[in-house]
């Protein structure tokens, strides 16, 4: 497994996508950090759908993860989008067929692909903490906000807790991403699903039956990351999000691992 695991490093170390996924995670990390800050006294909002992020939230010992956690489901799909590519493209390429060749043990195979996702997913949340967290020092006196409590023990603790939830929250949009490709073996379908399922086909049903996004898969990965959404009209507690986004993730390996061992390699 250890020779499937580097050989899969190998391709996601190339520099057109290792930089390119690692530029849009940090775009992204960097924009909606500076937003809740720079934007904190705005009456429309500094956060998603329009919420306000206040000073009193920000003074908490979790105040310098807060926009790293907000943004974890975003990393996430970019993590499930080029896991789906990335997957569903040795089918299209016929490359799967050589790695077969080399290692025919197919679950073998698929176990060393899911622990070089596990180490990019941790690589790219470590990463987009620091950067994040800096831009939270950085811009917490313009905002007014302060840093007193970040980095007591409850601050780091804070840090600990925000670092695994957002990591986990990557790896289930990975693994998802990963099905998809072994599901569909095919890059521009198994990308365009994902993306029309989880930005808007569950955003479209949320607001028409609110109480529907306690069951929608993609916001249970959100409601990881954030550790839980309490308050507001719609309550999901980060147990109820950790369990039901674990068995889509556990039927969505069962399913893939079956697929990728019984099926025809061919596209």
């Amino acid at each position: 497994m250890f020779k499937v695991f580097f050989a899969e490093w190998r391709k996601l170390r190339r520099p057109t996508l290792f930089f390119g996924t690692f530029a849009a995670a940090l775009f992204f990390t960097g924009l909606i950090t500076s937003f809740i800050y720079l934007m904190i006294d705005s009456p429309s909002g500094n956060s998603d759908r329009g919420r306000r992020v206040g000073r009193e939230v920000l003074n908490l010992a979790s105040g310098s993860v807060h926009g790293f956690a907000s943004i974890g489901g975003l990393l996430g799909i970019i993590v499930l989008c080029v896991f789906a590519a990335q997957t569903a493209q040795e089918y299209t390429y016929g490359t799967l067929r050589n790695l077969l060749v080399r290692q025919p043990r197919r679950l073998v195979l698929l176990m060393g692909k899911y622990a070089a996702m596990k180490t990019f997913a941790l690589l790219l949340t470590l990463i987009s903490a620091g950067v994040s967290i800096a831009i939270s020092i950085y811009l917490s006196d313009r905002a007014k906000v302060s840093t007193a409590l970040w980095f007591t023990s409850a601050g780091w603790s804070a840090i600990a807790h925000t670092l695994l939830n957002v990591y986990i929250s990557i790896v289930f949009y990975a693994v998802i991403g990963i099905a998809l490709g072994i599901l569909l073996k095919s890059p521009i379908s198994a990308i365009s699903i994902a993306l029309v399922w989880i930005l808007i086909l569950e955003n479209l049903i949320g607001a028409v039956k609110p109480v529907t996004l306690k069951w929608m898969p993609g916001n249970q990965f959100s409601t990881i990351a954030q550790g839980g959404s309490p308050g507001g009209s719609l309550d999901i507690s980060y147990s109820h999000a950790l369990t039901l986004g674990s068995g889509y993730v556990i039927a969505a390996l069962l399913l893939s691992s079956f697929i990728f061992a019984k099926r025809d390699v061919a596209n």
